[in-house]
């Protein structure tokens, strides 16, 4: 099997400043444990760096670090940080990023912001400037907020757009899973209706709490099969914010008092339980695992 995986985090917070870092996740973790978290089977892989929450001041220096990482951990692109509804300073930044050759889109991290702000004239006039340098969009947002990304996928058509982790609906954990609402189906249809449009397999393991398991996940990998159909769907691991959770069998340094724990194997976990779904619905693995992600993000252009 040969994997792009579409949304890879990396961070050093002895270099960069993350306010929302906490428990498990406020380490270091760069090439040394990504290389531990390689996944078996894998024959080619390959890594999309999505921006990881640095404070604002840094985003350049976020991506001035992850490109000179680039070779060492097969990082084909990076989606770095950007506010969008900045007028000139958008425009400004956005010329600063293109420097920087692996950078392919941005991210304005919106699950934090206002509901509509992606609607506003602001939001839209900075979207328009990203989309004249074709680059893509990052949505990643709660599920009450999906309506928000159609609205915008309607305003700039021009706009390559990738929906992260599904629009993040509730979905319970393995010992008391949820079933897709009836809300976040049909935003997410209409949503799909738009054809620029994508949408990422990833973050569920991190809104089960870690405490996942592949049938609980199912139905809404085939809701979002159903609303974009097998061409628009790509992998992503969303490492390592979606390996923390109970901690696995056998792990020797899992917290006495029971608390998360980094998962060694959730990103193998997660990565061939999404293959599987794809080969039992007769799907094209290759496409979801990596042609469909190098497709959006023009990797096989570059």
């Amino acid at each position: 099997m040969r994997s792009l995986d579409s949304h890879l985090h990396l961070w050093r917070p002895d270099l960069l400043d993350y306010p929302w870092l906490e428990g498990p996740l406020a380490f270091e973790f760069e090439a040394l444990e990504l290389q531990l978290a390689r996944i078996p089977g894998v024959t080619e892989s390959g890594a999309v760096f999505v921006q990881a929450g640095c404070i604002e001041e840094q985003f350049l220096d976020e991506v001035r670090w992850v490109t000179g990482l680039a070779d060492e951990i097969g990082l084909k692109g990076i989606v770095a940080g950007a506010q969008l509804d900045r007028g000139e300073a958008t425009r400004a930044h956005l010329a600063a990023l293109a420097a920087f050759g692996l950078v392919v889109g941005v991210r304005h991290l919106l699950q934090g912001e206002r509901d509509g702000l992606a609607a506003t004239p602001a939001f839209i006039e900075g979207a328009r400037a990203l989309a004249a340098r074709d680059w893509t969009f990052d949505a990643c947002v709660r599920f009450s907020q999906v309506p928000d990304v159609t609205a915008l996928a309607a305003a700039v058509p021009g706009l390559r757009i990738v929906l992260d982790h599904l629009g993040k609906p509730a979905v319970g954990t393995a010992s008391a899973p949820l079933r897709p609402s009836a809300r976040w189906v049909s935003d997410l249809t209409a949503l799909a209706q738009h054809p620029n449009v994508h949408c990422k397999l990833s973050g569920l393991p991190a809104e089960a709490g870690g405490d996942w398991d592949a049938a609980q996940i199912e139905p809404f990998l085939d809701a979002a099969l159903a609303a974009f159909g097998p061409d628009r769907l790509m992998w992503g691991s969303d490492w390592p914010v979606s390996v923390i959770g109970p901690a696995e069998a056998g792990d020797e340094y899992a917290p006495a008092d029971g608390s998360d724990a980094y998962q060694p194997n959730g990103r193998a976990r997660w990565a061939h339980a999404v293959a599987d779904w794809a080969t039992a619905r007769g799907l094209p693995v290759d496409a979801v695992m990596r042609a469909n992600a190098a497709e959006f993000y023009r990797l096989d252009r570059s």
